[in-house]
């Protein structure tokens, strides 16, 4: 048993059968502790159990935690290849009491761990204590036999955790192996101790006391346990090496090193493998767990890594991209102990191909700027800062990169002038930017910008972190605080808050600290990556520098994101229902609905609406995962990706794939293809369901399109259903029977109105109240005049106009009255009589009569109306005094 994931599983697996709860490794991006860039220590996922803030159904755990020291006080990168144990990536085997056991019970479980299972040889071991810790003193002589002089007591704070400067604490307790006189070095606590020899590869935390303030120091109620085991140490140290870098782990990856450029390492080089090595662990897990490559913050570390790595490959010689092409063999060696690697795997594979194909452009032109600036320098003199700032600026260097490239020969780098030309840019970057036309109201952002730095998103993998209060807004300008009652905007140093943009609502939910609770009501963007939190503080005050635990509302981000995922497969359902000239116009993805304009000249039909919502829940049928990758703009464009109508795209782009197209006698294919930034479903099968709503104009030649997905779609469909239930009911009818039997009832309506038309002609022509059995002479004119009852108003100009060919010639006027005794009246005048009567004149007559005023049409019909039905016979009297005063048509 010494291979590394047999050491690590034995680790998991002995604890497990002592009562322990196997835990798996948090994420590198710590959520609960927004003071550390990365995870550094197996304890960082227990922080609030330690405290007492976060309750777990177990008090017992063991875990093997992936950590990185890359950035920050824990920064190892420098010496990471020079030494026989640093690393940027690294694994923390660790065994946790929660109030459970003590110090007894932590020292026996070691002891039997690594002399039993282990089988390390007790001879060889050696323990240190805090100097006044005479209890672990006592339990080790008791457990291991330990004889004094191999009890080393250590008075400093090497042997004493604090988690702060207030908090828990307690005593250490660190085991050591000998390995033996051939190498340099003496025990802890010697003048040569940090030598070789002796192997410091275990340290129990005995978490006593409480650290209320310096010089007041109380006991626990219910003390803990936390330990570390390097796993990378303690597999050298049972593989018989004394470097990390020769276990079987690492072995494999430096083979695959070699294998890719085409050389062995050799003494001369052999710094340069590690360095891939560890840096190829680094990246791929970062990757994994969220970080890609940026200029700021945790983004910009894994830059330096990857770059550092990429470096020392071209030293190699490589020609070509590498770091791609040993994926595989990382994800082979430790893709069962960490699944995500292998989920991630086309994500890592394309970033790190990006990344250094990237580098490789300007790789070149820079290091022989470098070569040339420093080719008059020796050993001990200083490289210009200004010059590095270029190779910063205009060569994409990290300050880091220059120094590295320069160590071999003793040469260091003026960091005071390029941290003096950095500010200078600065400056010219803040005078550009005041005369660019933004808006006044946003200045107050560039400047919370250049103090607070871009906002690290965290919401691509979590919906919950820890945050802190890096800036306030309030009315604006920069504020001290937001009291409870108030509202403002707070800038927050990382979230998993998604900003509004491309279409993507933004998140809302709680922000939560010792005494305060504030409500995120809206997130948008700044500046590209300043996320500005719109909250509303219930209780307390918040205040820059505030801790506090960030919750984004999961069921509102779970509708978003099914919105989100199937606004992309509708976009690729709709060109290939409708045609390639689909193109996506703007989008609203929010909660509720989903909302999508596309270019299209005509109205979809029915059948095409319904092809596009079939197409679509195909693929939410089919489950398959949602996979992104990080590519160049450009590649990511000509490969196939869609770009989205009005983003802004940086040169690096998250592209989003999902669904398989399956076409008879072709090659499976991906689906949907787009250059997205917004967090989307897992799987397409979580989307749930697709219900398109309908489609409408929006303008010439774009539709658009709205739809709902999961519950809303759920619910929307069930009420449709009930409704269909409710009219076969009503009906007496099978559901299945409705369509057939309305289209008959509609037929049979239709069939009503022609009889109640006709039925009502008959009765405007066969004679009526007020009109006699046919038309009078009035002033040697024919007129015809009628009051219809039940008659529309809209009907009445049709009979009018067959009156009019009934009589040949002269006048006809019919007046309407409907149920709320509201009169209309329509007057025609036939073709040979106009220049005796106008139509106009004889209606407002009519029209006046009943209460109306006005009226209007041309000579030979016109219409008007009163409220006075009471009058209609009165009305058809007017026309016919009209008519008989000899009316004359109007003037034009």
């Amino acid at each position: 048993m010494s291979g590394v994931n047999e050491i690590r599983s034995t680790f998991i697996d002995y604890f497990g059968k002592h009562g322990h709860e196997p835990v798996a490794s948090s994420p590198l991006v710590p959520r609960n502790d927004p003071t550390l860039m990365f995870t550094n220590a197996g304890m960082v996922q227990f922080k609030n159990v330690f405290t007492g803030i976060e309750k777990r159904p177990y008090s017992r755990a063991a875990t093997a935690q992936k950590c990185v020291r890359a950035g920050g006080k824990h920064n190892d990168l420098d010496n990471v290849g020079y030494t026989a144990r640093h690393h940027t990536f690294f694994e923390m085997l660790g065994n946790f009491s929660f109030g459970d056991y003590f110090k007894e019970q932590a020292i026996d479980l070691a002891w039997t761990l690594i002399t039993k299972e282990f089988g390390l040889p007790k001879d060889k071991l050696l323990v240190t204590v805090y100097a006044d810790d005479e209890e672990a003193a006592t339990l080790w002589r008791k457990i291991a036999g330990f004889p004094d002089e191999k009890i080393i007591r250590i008075g400093t704070s090497d042997n004493f955790w604090q988690m702060g400067d207030t908090g828990p604490c307690g005593p250490c307790s660190e085991i050591f192996i000998d390995q033996g006189p051939s190498l340099q070095g003496g025990p802890p606590g010697s003048p040569d101790e940090d030598g070789d020899r002796f192997l410091e590869f275990w340290n129990l935390v005995f978490m006593q006391f409480e650290q209320i303030e310096p010089g007041n120091r109380v006991a626990l109620p219910r003390p803990s346990i936390d330990t570390g085991m390097g796993l990378e140490r303690i597999s050298a140290i049972l593989q018989g090496v004394h470097s990390n870098y020769d276990t079987d782990l690492f072995r494999a990856l430096i083979d695959a090193v070699s294998h890719a450029i085409g050389r062995p390492p050799e003494d001369a080089t052999r710094a340069s493998y590690r360095v891939i090595a560890d840096h190829l662990r680094a990246s791929s897990f970062l990757v994994a767990d969220g970080v890609l490559p940026s200029n700021e913050g945790r983004g910009y570390v894994l830059r330096r890594i990857m770059r550092r790595a990429m470096r020392h490959a071209q030293l190699l010689g490589a020609r070509d991209p590498v770091m791609w092409r040993l994926v595989p063999t990382l994800v082979r060696e430790m893709g069962v102990a960490y699944p995500e690697l292998g989920r991630a795997e086309a994500l890592i594979v394309e970033t790190l191909k990006l990344e250094e194909t990237r580098f490789r452009k300007t790789l070149e032109r820079g290091l022989a700027m470098l070569d040339d600036e420093s080719a008059g320098l020796t050993s001990g003199q200083r490289f210009s800062g200004e010059t590095a700032f270029t190779l910063y600026d205009t060569y994409g260097f990290p300050l880091d990169l220059t120094q590295d490239a320069l160590k071999s020969r003793g040469i260091t780098v003026d960091t005071d002038a390029f941290g003096a030309a950095m500010e200078r840019q600065r400056e010219k970057a803040r005078a550009a930017w005041a005369g660019s036309g933004e808006a006044a109201t946003d200045t107050v952002w560039y400047a919370v910008r250049e103090k607070t730095g871009a906002t690290e998103f965290l919401g691509y993998d979590t919906e919950t972190a820890e945050g802190v209060v890096a800036a306030i807004v309030k009315d604006g300008a920069e504020a001290a605080e937001i009291r409870a009652g108030e509202t403002g905007l707070v800038v927050l140093n990382q979230t998993p808050f998604y900003g509004e943009s491309g279409g993507q609502v933004g998140d809302t939910g709680l922000l939560l600290g010792a005494g305060i609770r504030a409500r995120v009501v809206d997130t948008e963007k700044k500046l590209g990556d300043l996320f500005v939190h719109h909250v509303t503080v219930e209780e307390g005050a918040l205040a820059p520098g505030a801790s506090l635990e960030l919750k984004v509302d999961h069921a509102r981000r779970s509708a978003i994101r099914g919105h989100h995922s199937a606004t992309h497969l509708l976009h690729e359902a709709l060109r290939r229902v409708l045609g390639d000239h689909v193109a996506q116009k703007g989008s609203l993805v929010s909660p509720d609905r989903l909302r999508f304009d596309f270019s299209h000249p005509k109205p979809i039909s029915p059948e095409e609406l319904s092809a596009v919502e079939d197409m679509a829940n195909r693929l939410v049928l089919q489950n398959e995962p949602v996979v992104t990758k990080l590519m160049a703009v450009d590649d990511a464009v000509a490969s196939g990706a869609r770009a989205l109508f009005g983003e802004k795209y940086g040169d690096e782009v998250r592209v989003v794939s999902m669904g398989t197209d399956r076409e008879d006698g072709a090659a499976p294919k991906t689906f949907s293809v787009e250059l997205c930034g917004g967090t989307h479903v897992g799987r397409t099968g979580d989307i749930g369901l697709v219900a398109v709503l309908g489609e409408s104009a929006v303008a010439a030649g774009v539709r658009r399109l709205e739809a709902l997905t999961g519950e809303a779609a759920r619910r929307h469909l069930s009420g449709e259903s009930k409704a269909l239930r409710e009219a076969a009911s009503l009906l007496k009818i099978p559901v299945a029977e409705v369509t057939d039997r309305l289209s008959a009832l509609i037929e049979e309506r239709r069939k009503l109105e022609r009889e109640l038309a006709d039925a009502r002609r008959k009765l405007a022509m066969g004679g009526g109240a007020g009109g006699g059995e046919g038309p009078k002479t009035v002033a040697g004119i024919s007129f015809l005049g009628r009051v219809l009852r039940g008659v529309p108003a809209k009907d009445l100009k049709p009979l009018v106009d067959e009156a009019k060919a009934s009589i040949g010639s002269g006048i006809v006027a019919f007046v309407a009255v409907d149920e709320s005794e509201r009169a209309s009246i329509v007057v025609g005048v036939t073709a040979d009589r106009t220049a005796e009567a106008n139509a106009v004149d004889l209606v407002r007559a009519g029209s006046a009569a009943l209460g109306g005023k006005g009226g209007g049409g041309r000579p030979d019909m016109a219409q008007a109306g009163g409220p006075d039905g009471a009058q209609a016979e009165a009305a058809l009297a007017a026309v016919e005094a009209a008519i008989g005063a000899g009316a004359k048509p109007a003037a034009a």
